[in-house]
């Protein structure tokens, strides 16, 4: 077990709250444009980073602006909501592959994280980012940070078009899984130390556990209970121990790609183990389609954990009508008290750099209505 340092103890907000949001936003079109330059070698890494910084610091004022309490940089430094993470690990590296990542009618980009060696997490870029838009938080929001879940990471090199190479320099699972929780604790250590109180574990490998179709690719070594074992206790390895003062929630998701999805199923396969044991305080749940299933499920979350309900999609335009969304509300807390209760939009607006198919006009408004829901449920 690591040695966690612990900060000076001071009152925090915790999350989740009432009105909350998963943490990525649509890209601005100035924010594209220099990327773009900065791929094809037209301006510098340090202009690269002004134009990002100036960004963020317009995006962290407009979450401040419509009452957001964690504050995230959408993001904006980020070309994937998870392979970014991965390749600032040590042990790690970009590289292409033959095939994208299948969503409905769409594939994405064909990238993927590679294993060169053997896995460490110390001296992440995200340290780094982090504390950018740490400096931008005040007494009345704090700075939540968002990366992929280990159990996503594993997921990642697994992959039929990764697992060779895993193989090699890990013969052994029990070491992969030994790791990645430690490179994840080095991560977490070096992230609480740079003044974080929030993280967020978004894991999208719950989504393509509970689908059919995922089941016909795999082979007969895995079932459903055994792999939601492996990955509970993985992502439970990788925060045990956690600092004093540090809150860790989780998202889970079922794809979010130019708004399209990759996998369907209720969660009442993987219940017991995601909401009974996985140590996290807090879930942000995908329940915007019926592809989530009921919330019959939710009355196996543990202890006194808190679940967003994901009812407004950040994947289309047209904004949910209130009285809908608030029965919605009335019908989840048959399972679990309402007070335990939050809303925000079911994943963020902008899993990718390229975006879902709204605009940032819209994204706002799908903010405030789950604002204005929020404080009529609960109260302002």
């Amino acid at each position: 077990m690591k040695e966690w340092s612990a900060m000076s103890p001071v009152a925090v907000k915790t999350a989740p709250f009432k009105f909350d949001n998963v943490g990525s936003f649509l890209r601005p079109a100035k924010l594209k444009a220099a990327r773009e330059e900065f791929k094809n070698g037209s301006i510098s890494q340090d202009e690269l980073t002004s134009v990002e910084n100036e960004a963020i610091k317009e995006l962290v004022q407009k979450q401040k602006d419509i009452g957001l309490q964690a504050i995230t940089d959408g993001e904006f430094r980020r070309s994937w909501w998870h392979l970014d993470f991965f390749w600032g690990l040590n042990g790690v590296e970009k590289s292409d592959v033959e095939n994208g990542y299948n969503f409905v009618d769409v594939e994405t980009r064909a990238e993927t994280a590679r294993l060169t060696g053997k896995i460490s997490g110390e001296n992440h870029p995200f340290i780094e980012h982090f504390k950018f838009v740490n400096q931008l938080a005040d007494g009345d929001v704090i700075a939540r940070q968002t990366i992929p879940a280990p159990a996503q990471f594993l997921a990642e090199l697994v992959r039929p078009e990764n697992k060779a190479a895993t193989d090699a320099i890990y013969p052994d699972e029990g070491e992969l899984l030994q790791d990645i929780a430690s490179a994840y604790q080095t991560f977490i250590k070096e992230l609480h130390e740079a003044g974080c109180t929030n993280l967020q574990l978004d894991d999208c490998t719950w989504g393509m556990i509970v689908d059919e179709e995922f089941w016909k690719s795999m082979n007969d070594e895995f079932t459903v209970e055994s792999l939601s074992e492996k990955y509970v206790e993985l992502n439970n390895s990788a925060i045990s121990g956690k600092p004093e003062g540090l809150t860790i929630t989780t998202h889970v998701c079922r794809g979010n790609y130019r708004s399209t999805w990759a996998s369907s199923g209720a969660y009442d396969k993987v219940s017991d183990e995601l909401f009974g044991k996985e140590n996290v305080a807090g879930y942000y749940l995908e329940f915007d389609t019926e592809r989530a299933g009921g919330f019959e499920s939710l009355s196996k979350v543990s202890g006194d954990k808190q679940v967003v309900l994901g009812l407004i999609s950040s994947k289309v335009p047209e904004l949910e009508d209130k009285e809908d969304i608030k029965a919605r509300i009335e019908e989840a807390a048959k399972y679990i008290d309402k007070d335990r209760l939050c809303l925000s939009p079911q994943c963020g607006f902008a899993s990718t750099e390229e975006g879902n198919n709204l605009t940032e006009e819209e994204q706002w408004a799908k903010l405030q209505l789950v604002k204005e829901i929020s404080d009529e449920v609960w109260g302002a």
